[in-house]
């Protein structure tokens, strides 16, 4: 039975509260457990498969606990807010017993001063077979862990940039990844809120991060940049690919958030 993906998923849709948190966790935790998981037996083939395909994702589970503590930990000094978030997070999702204890024992390994997060990345990603999907997911989770008190400092943003490199990205990937969540969580809250307390060009600011465009994009780089998002979050295309029925409410939350973005754009722009 794989776990490790859902874990996961309630652990972000509990921490972060709001939609964003909650389809990214609920999505990346499905999507690990059933086309990661799928991909993962493929490679195996013969050679195990089934075992294999779980250790992994108890690999995948123990690695991103860990560096979510080393990440924690590189603002200087892990909070009690911190250790209430995830207590309360495995009291949330009855996570007792060895998982508990894994969980607890991989974020305390990465809390300390000798905790080797280049060597722990290198395994993870030799494990996973460089799978670029799996591993954008993972970076996604620890961009999300360090915006968790809404900014990231330099501490974080340098650890992030190790993160991210060992893995495979680019520093712009990463710049590019933080702006969108960022963008995407204020607005979304500003949307929640009617926008009263946010000023148009706020809004504007946020809708360019939304689409992962800047604001000296041209019409066409928007309309593009909306189009593939929108490709990629239509929730049919979701379902196709594993999205159970119960989260497409959620599905189409998120493409109206894009939907939105993009109007904002249109209309201050002026284009059709």
């Amino acid at each position: 039975m794989r776990i490790w993906g859902k874990l996961l998923g309630g652990f972000f849709g509990f921490m972060f509260g709001h939609f964003f948190g909650l389809i990214l966790g609920v999505w990346l935790g499905h999507k690990f457990d059933t086309a990661v998981g799928r991909n993962f037996n493929m490679q195996d083939g013969m050679l195990g498969g089934r075992a294999n395909s779980i250790a992994k994702q108890k690999v995948f589970f123990e690695t991103t606990f860990s560096v979510m503590g080393h990440v924690a930990k590189s603002k200087g000094q892990v909070t009690s807010t911190d250790i209430h978030i995830a207590n309360a997070y495995m009291d949330q999702m009855n996570l007792h017993g060895e998982a508990r204890v894994q969980a607890q024992t991989a974020f305390t390994e990465g809390k300390k001063a000798d905790f080797a997060l280049t060597e722990v990345l290198q395994a993870f990603v030799q494990t996973l077979h460089g799978e670029r999907n799996v591993l954008q997911m993972f970076l996604a989770i620890q961009v999300q862990v360090a915006f968790s008190d809404g900014h990231i400092d330099d501490n974080e943003k340098v650890i992030l940039y190790t993160i991210a490199e060992t893995l495979g990205f680019s520093r712009f990937e990463l710049d590019r990844l933080i702006q969108m969540i960022e963008g995407q969580s204020q607005f979304h809250r500003g949307n929640s809120n009617g926008g009263q307390q946010f000023n148009k060009a706020q809004v504007e600011e946020d809708a360019y991060k939304v689409l992962g465009v800047d604001s000296s994009a041209t019409d066409k780089e928007i309309k593009r940049a909306y189009r593939k998002l929108m490709s990629q979050n239509h929730p049919d295309k979701l379902a196709s690919k594993g999205l159970p029925e119960e989260m497409m409410e959620l599905a189409n939350e998120k493409a109206q958030d894009i939907q939105k973005a993009y109007e904002v754009l249109r209309s201050s722009r002026g284009f059709k």
